[in-house]
């Protein structure tokens, strides 16, 4: 009898929160960023087990926040799968919003008050 073990694909935050800001603030028109690797879904629930509780948190920050900046109309979101539970999470820059020529920290500001 032959076993067959899937083996989950590796999960990966490659940014944190405040280097998301950075990046937006930063990037230009068309820039992508692949900011996490994984199934963001499952992910985010502690019962996967594929990341520590404070790589779980600072995971839901990310996703939180690149949410944000798409509702705010900085960025696009787009995902691009690789396989089963496998998914790059990208964000791809906007031009800037016209409306204002509002500094990304004052949008944030603005977001805590």
């Amino acid at each position: 009898m032959i076993s067959t073990i899937t083996k989950l694909p590796c999960v990966r935050l490659r940014i944190d929160e405040t280097d998301l800001c950075g990046w937006i603030g930063q990037a230009a028109p068309g820039d992508a960023l692949e900011y996490y690797r994984g199934f963001l879904a499952m992910d985010t629930f502690s019962q996967a087990k594929r990341l520590t509780e404070r790589e779980r948190a600072e995971l839901m920050r990310v996703a939180r926040r690149a949410w944000w900046a798409s509702e705010q109309k900085l960025i696009h979101l787009v995902q691009r799968r690789h396989g089963a539970d496998d998914y790059s999470y990208l964000a791809i820059a906007r031009s800037k919003p016209k409306q204002a020529s509002a500094s990304l920290s004052s949008l944030l500001l603005a977001e805590v008050a």
